[in-house]
């Protein structure tokens, strides 16, 4: 089909197709070189509509199940598995792409159903399998999403009834390690019952699926409202919705809370899918979700109180997506914390202030709002990628302890026991 169409476009006659490789003797010299040079399908079977191809001036056209891919020939040279560019042992490349000719062509292509094999200038032969070619082609990558995520108001989430893990079959099961990792990606939260109340007992926990990052707040703290340090978390003051270390380059991956002891009332948390929240600003107003995405900020955490001096400073986007495929992995969200807003001029700044209040009315719509009681024995991770939280005041002696874990050996935990992470 693709052939007779490509033929009827560039008014090749059909008696020609196909002769390019013992060229057209009826036609001057001239003539036989234009028509080398048009671009033309070939198939893996004759009529065969499962794969088609074509080479161009600098890259190979490729269509394989329904999707139309482009390979640019060094990507091709540079990706090649063969054992002496990969090693399969460390899964790593052994080629110096560095070495590879810029302007490198084919000298011969074949496909069969299911191979492509290019034949290099130097005899190197290269063979990719037509799936691996749709998987990791960026028009196939297009097509897929990196984190597969449940987006959740408050509704939501109640009527999907996620069970919260045991501590003994978290710790103690790979079944349970999964359910717990399958419910946090999918989620953005999730919790850990009967869990011994002590800051030892949390640390290991916390253990059970990363290491734990250790920041300037330490490895394990441990928190009440005494205001030993300079933020307003060490206070009994309620807190608005917000992620936690926007003011770090790389704002800190996933966060553990669980709550020892609380004599007193109130100091319910607040949990926001900021994410779901973002979706519907995409849906209602996609020109202020791209400004929101586009803009960097500046973030700020400046400390002198007793021994605590420190000076932190993060950059970058409220919301921070794959440029590939549009789909969102990060909101730095906490108006606390965010510095002066000297990074765009100032006719972008009014319409970044009309984006940045369209967003927050999403996220303090009270339907978006998850209010959770945290009591001791129950332990709460939270993605801080993608959840705000936040706290309601509270009176009393309240005692808290936490850590942060380092997001990718969380995901890494995850890929070992099969989940996509």
């Amino acid at each position: 089909m693709w052939c007779r169409r490509l033929a009827c476009l560039f008014k090749v006659p059909c008696r020609l197709r196909g002769s390019t490789r013992h060229g057209s003797p009826c036609l001057p010299r001239d003539r036989r070189s234009v028509l080398a040079a048009v671009a033309r399908w070939y198939h893996t079977a004759p009529e065969s509509l499962k794969c088609a191809w074509q080479l161009h001036g600098d890259h190979l056209e490729l269509r394989y199940a329904n999707t139309l891919m482009r390979f640019d020939f060094v990507w091709l040279r540079d990706h090649c598995r063969s054992a002496s560019c990969y090693n399969t042992k460390t899964n790593q490349r052994s080629l110096d792409t560095a070495s590879v000719d810029l302007g490198i062509k084919p000298k011969a292509v074949r496909v069969d159903e299911t191979t492509l094999f290019l034949t290099w200038p130097d005899g190197h032969v290269t063979r990719y399998g037509l799936e691996w070619l749709v998987k990791n082609s960026y028009e196939g990558q297009k097509q897929q999403v990196m984190h597969p995520r449940i987006l959740w108001n408050a509704e939501i989430y109640r009527q999907a009834q996620v069970p919260s893990v045991d501590c003994r079959s978290f710790l103690e099961t790979d079944e349970g390690l999964k359910e717990f990792l399958q419910n946090f990606l999918l989620y953005g939260i999730a919790f850990v019952e009967n869990v011994t109340p002590t800051k030892e007992d949390t640390e290991i926990l916390a253990e059970r699926i990363s290491l734990i990052r250790e920041t300037i707040y330490g490895r394990m703290w441990y928190f009440t409202s005494d205001f030993s340090r300079g933020d307003t978390a060490y206070t009994k003051l309620a807190l608005d919705r917000h992620t936690d270390t926007t003011y770090f380059q790389e704002p800190c991956g996933i966060q553990v809370f669980h709550c020892l002891k609380h004599e007193g009332t109130g100091g319910r948390t607040l949990l926001v899918d900021g994410f779901y929240a973002a979706e519907q600003v995409l849906r209602q107003a996609p020109d202020q979700f791209e400004l929101l995405s586009k803009v960097p900020l500046k973030h700020e955490y400046v400390e002198n109180v007793g021994d605590c001096h420190n000076h932190m400073i993060g950059v970058g986007p409220v919301l921070n997506v794959y440029p590939w495929n549009n789909e969102l992995y990060l909101i730095r969200y906490n108006n606390y914390d965010r510095a002066v807003i000297n990074t765009v001029p100032y006719d972008v700044v009014h319409r970044w202030y009309t984006a940045h209040r369209t967003l927050t009315a999403e996220l303090r719509r009270p339907e978006n709002e998850l209010w959770v009681k945290l009591k001791p024995g129950k332990a709460l991770f939270v993605d801080n990628w993608r959840v705000l939280h936040g706290r309601e005041a509270f009176t009393g002696y309240r005692q808290l302890c936490g850590c942060y874990l380092t997001r990718d050996d969380v995901l890494n935990t995850a890929r070992l026991l099969g989940l996509q992470a």
